[in-house]
């Protein structure tokens, strides 16, 4: 059994990856240079595919950074920074990327039909504040009818199956499945910052820092504030 794995190099996307391999499959790493402002990410991303022992790793380049529309990819606009959790669950953030998730997916189901992968699994997560309209439960189940009808595959009868185990769950549950999976969190990256150092302040650094805090673990990666 063959699996497309999207991977960040991130909590959620590490996580995932693993749990594909929990589930028994033959694991196809994609990973995604859009010109992001954390290109950092990518380094922490072959560190945990060579890791896991997958069956191939690719990094994919595109550049979104020409579009902008997004703090992650536009250099005029500022990160959200020491925000509170309230604060980063009243609005689709402004890192978010224009459908995104739909490029990376579109991506995702053409590698996955050329090597004949049953599942592709994505590390979304509609719970912890987060917001992103692409990470959402109707929307999963509106690319998969995508899957099923722009596909041969699909057609015949066999669409690859969109697989999202994280979906309904906070932060904190990831972690623990994570330890429990054995994830190297020393190797993931969340930061959307791109420096040597995580920043502390940023939406995702906040977000992981007080899930590990919330379980009274120590994150093991290095932060510039804490």
């Amino acid at each position: 059994m063959k699996a497309v794995i999207l991977l960040s190099g991130g909590l959620d996307s590490s996580t995932v990856l693993y749990q594909a391999k929990a589930d028994g499959y033959e694991c196809y790493a994609l990973s995604f240079n859009y010109q992001q402002r954390h290109l950092r990410e990518l380094e922490a991303a072959a560190k945990i595919a060579q890791a896991a022992g997958v069956a191939a790793h690719q990094t994919v380049e595109f550049d979104l950074k020409r579009w902008g529309g997004s703090a992650l990819t536009d250099d005029n606009i500022d990160l959200p920074c020491d925000r509170t959790l309230a604060e980063m669950s009243a609005t689709i953030p402004i890192t978010y990327v224009p459908a995104r998730n739909t490029i990376f997916l579109s991506f995702a189901l053409a590698y996955g039909e050329t090597i004949g992968a049953d599942r592709i699994y994505i590390g979304v997560n509609a719970l912890d504040y987060s917001g992103y309209p692409d990470c959402r439960p109707d929307y999963i189940a509106a690319m998969q009818s995508v899957f099923r009808l722009g596909t041969k595959q699909g057609r015949e009868g066999n669409p690859i199956t969109i697989n999202t185990p994280l979906i309904d769950l906070k932060k904190t549950d990831i972690i623990q499945l994570g330890n429990s999976l054995g994830v190297p969190w020393e190797h993931t990256w969340s930061c959307y910052g791109g420096e040597a150092e995580a920043c502390g302040v940023c939406d995702a650094c906040r977000l992981r820092l007080a899930a590990f805090q919330a379980l009274g673990l120590t994150d093991p990666i290095s932060y510039a504030k804490r």
